[in-house]
């Protein structure tokens, strides 16, 4: 996607945030400055407001949930092709004013690289895979992992796993 979406110039980009290899978050972080003018809509199963703050903190984007109707996500589109953001009705706080707050909550400590890092280990894969992945070295991929660890008091793999998962890198 990283690499078509800059070659095809789409106006609109549909995914998920809990893709393989790069969450949609992430990826979307990514394609902006490559693509300043095109606009997202999340299509996710994760009904948190914390998630949709920090999609919104990429400006008009849409948030609708995989269960909804389909003339929602087509809603969602053409709201954000109108320049506004979307947010499925079930999960619009009564006060965005607090969205700020929720986006930093969202992705609390942790770098681009080491979201990265984090997703793909969470996801089961070797350090030989995520530096091939990545494109960096496998001491690069250890150096993350042990911070990423100190930072969070995390004593296990599963610890890693449990704040993939919290951070809405992997999805059950």
């Amino acid at each position: 996607m990283l690499i078509e979406a800059p070659k095809l110039k789409p106006d609109v980009i549909v995914l998920d945030i809990g893709m393989p290899f790069l969450n949609g978050l992430d990826a979307a972080e990514r394609l902006k400055p490559l693509l300043p003018d095109v606009k997202f809509v999340f299509l996710t199963m994760m009904d948190d407001r914390n998630l949709a703050a920090a999609a919104l903190n990429l400006g008009a984007v849409g948030y609708v949930l995989k269960g909804s109707v389909v003339s929602e996500l087509l809603k969602a589109v053409s709201e954000v092709l109108q320049g506004k953001s979307y947010v499925t009705p079930r999960l619009r706080a009564e006060n965005w004013a607090a969205r700020e707050a929720r986006a930093q909550q969202h992705s609390k400590d942790l770098t681009p690289r080491q979201k990265d890092v984090l997703q793909l280990l969470a996801e089961g894969r070797r350090t030989k895979e995520i530096a091939d992945i990545l494109n960096v070295s496998e001491r690069t991929v250890m150096f993350h992992k042990y911070h990423i660890m100190q930072s969070f008091n995390l004593k296990s793999n599963a610890d890693l796993v449990l704040l993939a998962l919290k951070h809405h890198l992997i999805s059950a």
